[in-house]
């Protein structure tokens, strides 16, 4: 048995040497790392069955099999010989890989073929990291405007890989950043903007198999906007009704806009809601449309603004402060007739501004541009011109303001006067100032000779003429002054001189009647302190 047995080894030694010799075909057979293969044995002679088989890797012997002896049955092993004399291996490992060839009893004396056996293994474990970065609640990664921000991919492959990072975005549909060989690669963006943004897939294959895996990641740059939000309002064809607007451009994603008479913190951000909250809206314009049974005089509306980039103590608002309208102007207006006046409205403490227009009439009837009514509007002043004045256009006229809190009216009345009144009035006031004026002239005079009055010669001429008769004389139209003839003194009584006074009555229609009284007036003389004249 032993002498068999040695006998066909120096066979099979021998056919060895032989297909050493020779040129065999070469087969190569690529298999993936941990998988089940099976290699034909092509060294047997056709319609033969073979009486021994044995497999060779890399010229060394790893196993054979007698095919006249049935084995036993048990477990398959890593390596397996079948029946047709081809090679099973069970879970290839990295150690499997190399060049096989089997040799059976009768072999083919023609074509000795080998199999090359190559053990790939295909790109896994892949790892992308990009930082610095938040992960949202998607996956989605979100880096900040500006930033530097560092990409690493990382595969392990056998037996040899090349790996690349492209870019998937709005401006580039598909760009390839870097690519290299090696188990990792990575790049860098410095200062990164918002063309950066979309899909960055890393892609690693296999350098013998060509079989290729990618990982993709998307990634946001957020940006908030460089300015307030900005209020805005716009007067509906109804003045009672107003819609206001909030807009905050600029930013990405789009801001949370909060419509209020208070600050208002979003509940997203983990802080109730304060004070009069109107509407609120994930947007970069929010509108509110609101009436008058809304609004009132001093109420302050505020839009404030949040964004995911801004923290909540840098508050980001517009506000304003509504107001009623308040038009001024003169109430009395008197104009000449047919002369040309103009009326005057000033109206600019409103907010939203007012809408002003004239009415005339006790009726309040608009005012209509025409040849006879000038309307014009210059910033917060408002006119009205009327032209070649008549008595009917006196009357009242009417400012109307109105915004969305209320309206108000400034009354005006005009007068109008016509060119004789105006001349009356104008000989009037000149009467007066003549009037007046000699008034001054007169007290002046008087003022100025105060000291001849006062203390001239008349107190010494009154002894010399106290003995002279005292004519009055009464008359219903004019006083005709005569001269008085001097009496006589009289006798004395008790030592005094006694003066005769006539008294003469002029009739007023013929002066037929007159009467001539004589009687005694007694002055005392004793000092000639005081004289009492008629």
């Amino acid at each position: 048995m032993k002498a068999f047995s040695v006998a066909i080894f120096l066979l099979l030694f021998m056919h060895q040497t032989v297909a050493a010799n020779g040129r065999p075909d070469k087969t190569t057979v690529i298999k993936t790392l941990g998988a089940n293969i099976l290699l034909p044995c092509w060294n047997t002679a056709t319609n033969v069955t073979p009486s021994f088989t044995r497999w060779m890797k890399n010229g060394q012997f790893i196993i054979g099999r007698n095919h006249s002896i049935i084995p036993t049955p048990s477990s398959e092993g890593h390596l397996t010989i079948m029946y047709n004399q081809s090679l099973y291996i069970n879970g290839l490992a990295l150690s499997d890989e190399g060049i096989y060839l089997c040799d059976s009893l009768p072999h083919d004396n023609n074509t000795q073929t080998s199999l090359t056996l190559q053990i790939v293994s295909c790109p896994g474990n892949g790892i992308t990291d990009i930082h610095p970065a938040t992960t949202l609640s998607n996956g989605t990664l979100v880096v900040h405007r500006g930033s530097t921000v560092l990409f690493n991919c990382s595969s392990w492959s056998y037996p040899s890989q090349r790996l690349t990072w492209e870019f998937q975005g709005v401006a580039y549909r598909n760009d390839s950043l870097t690519a290299g060989s090696g188990s990792w690669l990575d790049f860098r963006i410095e200062d990164i903007q918002p063309t950066a943004q979309g899909n960055y897939i890393c892609r690693a294959q296999n350098s013998v198999s060509q079989k290729e895996v990618g990982w993709s990641k998307e990634l946001l740059v957020y940006y908030s906007p460089e300015k307030h939000p900005e209020c805005q309002w716009k007067i509906g064809k109804d003045p009672s009704h107003v819609q206001f607007n909030c807009s905050w451009f600029g930013g990405y994603p789009s801001p949370t806009l909060l419509w209020g008479e208070k600050h208002q913190v979003p509940a997203s951000q983990g802080n109730e809601v304060a004070g009069q909250l109107m509407e609120s809206e994930v947007t970069d314009r929010l509108v509110i449309n609101l009436n008058r049974s809304l609004l009132f005089d001093g109420q302050t509306l505020k839009c404030d603004g949040y964004h995911p980039m801004i923290s909540t103590e840098d508050e980001k608002f517009c506000s304003f402060t509504l107001k009623s309208p308040y038009p001024e102007g003169e109430p009395l207006v008197t104009a000449l007739e047919g002369t040309n006046i103009t009326l005057t409205c000033k109206e600019s403490s409103s907010l939203p501004p007012a809408l002003t227009t004239w009415q005339r009439t006790a009726q309040q009837e608009d005012v209509v541009p025409s040849p006879k009514y000038v309307l014009l509007g210059q910033g917060p002043t408002f006119t009205l011109t009327i032209v070649n004045i008549t008595k009917q256009d006196e009357g009242l006229y009417f400012c109307r303001s109105e915004n969305p809190l209320m309206v108000r009216e400034l009354e005006i009345y005009l007068t109008v006067k016509t060119s004789s009144q105006s001349t009356g009035a104008i000989i009037g006031i000149f009467l007066a100032i003549l009037i007046v004026g000699s008034g001054i002239v007169i007290a002046k005079t008087v003022y100025s000779s105060r000291d001849r009055i006062c203390l001239g010669n008349g107190f010494e001429r009154m002894e010399e003429e106290r003995e002279d008769v005292l004519s009055l004389v009464e008359s219903d139209e004019e006083v005709f002054p005569e001269a008085v003839p001097r009496l006589p003194p009289l006798s004395l009584t008790n030592g005094h001189s006694t003066t005769l006074v006539q008294i003469h009555r002029i009739s007023s229609n013929d002066h037929e009647d007159e009467e001539i009284v004589e009687h005694p007036l007694q002055l005392e003389n004793t000092d000639m302190e005081e004289l009492v004249t008629f």
